[in-house]
C-alpha cells in the first residue's frame, strides 16, 4: 500500500478508490508490516456503546446482563468516583451499572454503600471494542480461522449469537485479534 507500511491481503474490486493517477480496489483486509503506535490522544473515547461492550453488557455491581433487566431498568454509565467528588470521565473511573444499582450508589463511593465492582475498570484494547460491537464478516472469518484457528472463530461467532439472544456469559475479551474491515 502507500508508503509500503502495509500490504493488502484481500480487496473489494467492486469498490474502487480513484486519484488523478491511480485506481485502487478498496482494501478489506490489510497486514501492517511493522507495529504502529497509536498516540494516546487518538485512543477511543468513553462512550456508552463501547463501555457496555467492554463490560459484556453486564452491571459491574450485581452482574445482571442487559437481557435480565426488567421493565424500566436499563444499563447506565456509573462513575466509580463520582464527578461531584472530583472523579473523571475516564476508562479507569467508569463502569456499566444497571439503573437500580446506579440509583442505589448515587454520589457515593461503592464502599460507602456496601457495593463492590466485579472487576477493576481499565482502558480496553481498541481491538477488543471493535470485535465486541461488530459482526465478523465472511472475509474476516476466513482470516481469523487462518491465523488463529477455528476455535477462536467459533468462540467469536458463539459470543455474537449469545449477545444477540441475550444469553452472553461474562467472558474475558480476546486480546490478540487485529483485522481491519
Amino acid at each position: 500500500m502507500f508508503e509500503h507500511k502495509a500490504e493488502v491481503l484481500e480487496a473489494d474490486d467492486c469498490r474502487i478508490f480513484r486519484s488523478a493517477r491511480e485506481r485502487v480496489a478498496a482494501p478489506l483486509v490489510i497486514r501492517l508490516k511493522r507495529f504502529v503506535h497509536v498516540p494516546r490522544r487518538f485512543r477511543r473515547q468513553v462512550t456508552n456503546t463501547f463501555l457496555f461492550a467492554r463490560d459484556s453488557y453486564r452491571c459491574m455491581y450485581c452482574g445482571r446482563h442487559k437481557a435480565q433487566l426488567r421493565g424500566r431498568e436499563f444499563l447506565t454509565r456509573d462513575h466509580v468516583v463520582p464527578l461531584s467528588r472530583g472523579g473523571e470521565n475516564t476508562w479507569e473511573n467508569v463502569a456499566t451499572a444497571c439503573s437500580q444499582c446506579n440509583n442505589r450508589k448515587a454520589s457515593h463511593l461503592p464502599e460507602e454503600c456496601g457495593m463492590h465492582l466485579s472487576r477493576k475498570p481499565s482502558e480496553p484494547n481498541y481491538v477488543e471494542l471493535v470485535w465486541a460491537v461488530r459482526r465478523v464478516t465472511a472475509v474476516q472469518a476466513k482470516y481469523v480461522a487462518m491465523f488463529y484457528g477455528d476455535e477462536v472463530l467459533d468462540a467469536l461467532q458463539r459470543h455474537a449469537e449469545d449477545e444477540q439472544h441475550g444469553t452472553a456469559p461474562e467472558i474475558e475479551p480476546v486480546r490478540h485479534l487485529a483485522l481491519v474491515s
